[in-house]
């Protein structure tokens, strides 16, 4: 296989993006692969993706593996890290070094966290459009050298296509539409964490695993995550009709 050149990378971003503006368009699962793509356009190694409920508490929307949403719910559970800061204040934090306890003074329960999962340097950007922000585009780093201006300036603006994704239907000035319409993605966000935990614990399988095989699934038969996700959550889907590999039992 060819590697694709992070022009050709960021083209195909560009096309799901216009692909965003169809009705039955699927916010979760467009993130979920925003995430992905910025992962790898950027080379960093791992990503998240955070929106402001309706009580402008920042809330984990997508990440690109489970041990980097696990990261962003304990710092938003302790209201601190790069990601908050980046909301409250809509500026960049960039090229942090999460070793440094000078630079983590502020924000000790998460840069130990991020050391436990292996993570030595964070940026955070902010989703904003016309001076609103939104959101917050976490990128995390296990290589300590700082990412480039262009690179930066690569993360914001995929860190603007994803607040245009998100607010393309959207009036600005009608507020609390908007903040209606985040809440409901953010609530259907949750009954996707429910049943990837649910999938995980019948097939004795990874989080992760769970979520690519229900993901592809949903994919090949064109249903949206959130709603596959209820059915699974309230038990009116067959979940055996999801190709997955299961892991073999213990031997007693």
């Amino acid at each position: 296989m060819i590697d694709m050149t992070r022009e050709q990378r960021m083209t195909e971003v560009f096309v799901e993006v216009a692909d965003s503006l169809i009705d039955d368009f699927d916010l979760i699962d467009f993130l979920q692969q925003l995430s992905v793509r910025c992962m790898e356009l950027l080379n960093v190694a791992a990503v998240g993706i955070l929106l402001a409920d309706q009580h402008d508490l920042l809330q984990t929307m997508a990440a690109s593996d489970e041990h980097t949403r696990l990261l962003e719910l304990f710092a938003l559970q302790h209201d601190q890290g790069p990601c908050v800061d980046c909301y409250k204040s809509g500026q960049a934090r960039t090229n942090i070094n999460l070793t440094d306890p000078k630079v983590t003074a502020a924000w000790p329960a998460f840069a130990a966290r991020a050391a436990e999962t292996g993570f030595v340097a964070t940026n955070a950007l902010p989703l904003r459009l016309r001076g609103r922000v939104i959101g917050a585009l976490a990128l995390f780093q296990t290589d300590p050298g700082p990412l480039s201006d262009e690179d930066i300036t690569l993360a914001q603006a995929l860190a603007d296509m994803a607040t245009i994704a998100i607010l393309q239907q959207r009036t600005l000035d009608q507020s609390q539409v908007e903040r209606a319409q985040l809440q409901y993605a953010l609530t259907s966000r949750i009954v996707l964490e429910q049943a990837k935990g649910i999938l995980a614990e019948r097939w004795h399988v990874s989080v992760d695993d769970a979520f690519a095989a229900f993901r592809g699934y949903a994919r090949a038969h064109n249903l949206q995550l959130a709603r596959l996700a209820r059915e699974i959550a309230n038990g009116t889907f067959d979940t055996t009709q999801i190709p997955h590999q299961a892991t073999a039992p213990p031997r007693r």
